[in-house]
């Protein structure tokens, strides 16, 4: 018979079928001892899904109850034991609001509505509403575990409708009991709107919701449905055309540089962005992307030829040491020269007039640090674990781990 070690022989290689073939209290056994590494007693909490013997329950309960234990084993336990009412007091007990471990406060979450504690409800539909996977499952999860107990009218009404996130669990909701969510695309807060279009699937309750939508943004919302479902441009741009041309007015931004980060940013922006960027986005003819060889090389003689003895053109991941961005660097000394992939774009660490100078006598476009500070208004990029609008100078020269 393989053993628990043989079964998970490193962190991440787990044999999922062998350990639920292992006898329960073994597994019990295992996981209740904090000998044993952590991430084979959470392996094996994990395969105690469904199956926890009774006997077993005041070993693991006392492995939850530990802080001195791995978080990681502590949070997958209390999935385990999901809805049993032994774990009440402890949930409700006020040290639980200290609990900061990581993934700790969402399990205590999740487990306070397995449990039916009202009162968790709007810190789940927070974690429900959250544009991480991992936290918007845990998040839906207890809300299921309240609704399973109390119904779903009381838990929509605990919630109200005041906050986004409230309204997220009522449209995923309304959606699921089969109800016509279209209405939702007027929702003011556009992370509730882009829901709402993305859940859509009816062309022609959309063409009809077209004239009577009660404002441009929510026109726009449904422009994006129809664009999703039938992958007409002629179509969204003559909505687009009809509505006046709708757009995000950014200050200091010339259209050279707006073209640009609209086709690189707005197609894959975060759920926050303002609808305008999408459309536009479909509604405009990409610019030319430079060649980049072509680019480099004729930086590089530029920059040679002003005496600034350039080292070879490297990416941004290259030069972050991980990663990928929008940029190569292009090194002169302690200057650092950034060359954009999105367009003739260049601007440099040191602000060498030199090296303006002779980029510029290329035929490269110099982004000055006015420029470079423009942020760009409702349109939300994903920028190391943000996802805000960014300013031009983080657009144009992207990087991310």
């Amino acid at each position: 018979m393989r053993t628990i070690e043989m079964l998970v022989p490193s962190v991440g290689a787990v044999d999922e079928a062998g350990l639920r073939a292992v006898d329960a209290d073994e597994l019990v056994r295992y996981v209740a001892d904090p000998g044993h590494a952590w991430w084979r007693r959470r392996a094996c909490a994990v395969a105690l899904a469904g199956r926890v013997p009774e006997r077993g329950v005041p070993g693991l309960l006392a492995r939850v109850h530990d802080l001195g234990d791995t978080t990681e084993v502590r949070v997958a336990l209390l999935d385990v034991l999901a809805g049993r009412p032994e774990l009440a007091a402890w949930l409700a007990h006020e040290d639980r609001l200290r609990e900061h471990a990581y993934g700790m406060p969402e399990a205590i979450l999740k487990a306070r509505g397995m449990l039916g504690d009202r009162s968790a409800a709007p810190g789940l539909a927070t974690l429900a509403a959250s544009p991480w996977p991992d936290r918007r499952a845990v998040g839906e999860a207890g809300l299921d575990g309240l609704v399973a107990r109390h119904g779903a009218g009381t838990v929509l009404a605990d919630l109200g409708d005041a906050r986004p996130e409230d309204r997220i669990v009522r449209l995923r909701m309304r959606h699921a009991d089969g109800a016509d969510v279209t209405d939702a695309l007027a929702d003011p807060d556009h992370t509730v709107a882009y829901l709402a279009q993305s859940l859509l699937t009816d062309p022609d309750r959309l063409r009809d919701y077209l004239d009577e939508a009660p404002t441009t943004t929510a026109k726009l919302w449904a422009a994006l449905a129809l664009h999703r479902l039938t992958g007409s441009t002629a179509q969204t741009r003559a909505i687009h055309e009809a509505l006046g041309r709708p757009r995000v007015e950014v200050a200091g931004l010339d259209d050279e540089l707006r073209a640009a980060i609209v086709h690189e940013y707005a197609g894959r922006s975060e759920r926050g962005t303002d609808p305008r960027w999408r459309v536009e986005a479909l509604c405009t003819e990409p610019p030319d992307r430079p060649d980049q060889d072509e680019q480099l090389r004729r930086a590089t003689a530029a920059l040679t030829a002003a005496g600034l003895a350039p080292e070879a053109p490297v990416p941004a991941g290259e030069h972050n040491k991980q990663g990928d961005g929008t940029y190569h660097v292009i090194k002169c000394g302690e200057n650092e020269v950034f060359l954009s992939t999105l367009g003739r774009f260049v601007t440099d660490s040191e602000c060498d007039a030199t090296a303006q100078r002779a980029l510029e006598s290329a035929g490269f476009r110099w982004i000055g640090e006015g420029t470079r500070g423009i942020r760009v208004t409702g349109l939300c990029v994903y920028y190391f674990g943000e996802r805000e609008p960014l300013v031009v100078d983080t657009l144009v020269f992207h990087w991310q781990d």
